[in-house]
């Protein structure tokens, strides 16, 4: 059994003047982050792996959830295959994980993670929201055996608020 979690980077700002790839959170996407961090408090997520995209919107919004879940920081690796939109590429990183990974947490992009959740996914979600996380089982041995499994929990900021 094989356990996914996934997150999409919080609201981003666009005030900047920088590129796509290093546009940090706007003030709604700390708070939102820590909202929702702090909700999940009682998953007591224990990943065996951490897998976030390099774009400054993600690191920063998987640094929020590593420091307030606690998470083991020598269990995240940060890929840039992961700043993905069309989801090709979250597919291949996800099943390219090594069997030994049951508890796998990814942070990524829009509509790389509402495109996945709805095909490898039990739930159909109109639109995964921003630092929106969405958590899936999957009766396999291998994430290169990846199919679709079942969604068993959504938490997005909207309903926390």
């Amino acid at each position: 059994m094989k356990k996914l979690i996934l997150i999409r980077h919080a609201k981003s700002s666009w005030k900047h003047n920088v590129i796509d790839h290093e546009r940090p959170l706007n003030d709604r996407g700390a708070s939102d982050v820590k909202l929702v961090a702090k909700h999940l408090i009682k998953e007591q997520f224990d990943p065996d792996l951490v897998l976030v995209s390099d774009a400054t919107r993600t690191k920063l919004t998987a640094e929020t959830f590593i420091s307030t879940l606690n998470l083991d920081r020598k269990k995240v690796e940060y890929l840039h295959d992961l700043y993905d939109f069309s989801g090709y590429d979250l597919v291949r990183v996800i099943k390219a994980c090594e069997s030994t990974v049951d508890n796998l947490m990814v942070f990524g992009h829009n509509h790389a993670i509402t495109s996945f959740v709805n095909t490898y996914g039990s739930k159909y979600i109109e639109n995964v929201p921003t630092c929106g996380v969405v958590i899936m089982v999957y009766d396999i041995e291998s994430w290169s055996d990846l199919k679709q499994g079942r969604t068993v929990k959504t938490v997005f900021p909207r309903d926390l608020k």
